[in-house]
């Protein structure tokens, strides 16, 4: 994985050293990766702008915002991942690459911290949970 550092002001060295909360996105594929320290991306698609993407490509990266006490994702699975046209399994799909690109991406970065799905992401979720 290739993962681009997006200093401004804040660096990302700075934010690691002071444990102070960084962002990140991770594209689905895992090949590349974007980070910066929280208050210099602000949202995940100004990152993305930032480092030379447009805002409507948030939809192909995993979001996370991370410390050394945890990550939480933005459990968010676009309706044509991977063009599964069946939601359940869609979302499924969307939870195994995530954790698996996500862990990669944090074990690269030095975090061997938990992923967690904030409250108000988990409504996709619990649905997966619910069918099975």
């Amino acid at each position: 994985m290739n993962i681009t550092r997006y200093d401004e002001q804040e660096s990302v060295k700075d934010a690691i050293d002071k444990n102070e909360p960084l962002m990140a996105v991770i594209s689905f594929d895992s090949k590349e990766a974007y980070v910066s320290h929280l208050d210099v991306g602000v949202e995940h698609h100004i990152l993305l702008r930032k480092v030379g993407y447009t805002g409507t490509e948030i939809d192909r990266f995993f979001r996370i915002i991370f410390d050394k006490d945890g990550a939480d994702w933005t459990f968010i699975c676009p309706q044509d991942y991977k063009n599964i046209p069946y939601k359940d399994r869609r979302i499924k799909a969307f939870y195994r690459d995530g954790i698996s690109a996500i862990s990669e991406f944090l074990s690269e970065m030095g975090y061997l911290c938990d992923i967690k799905i904030p409250k108000r992401y988990k409504r996709h979720f619990d649905m997966m949970l619910e069918d099975e």
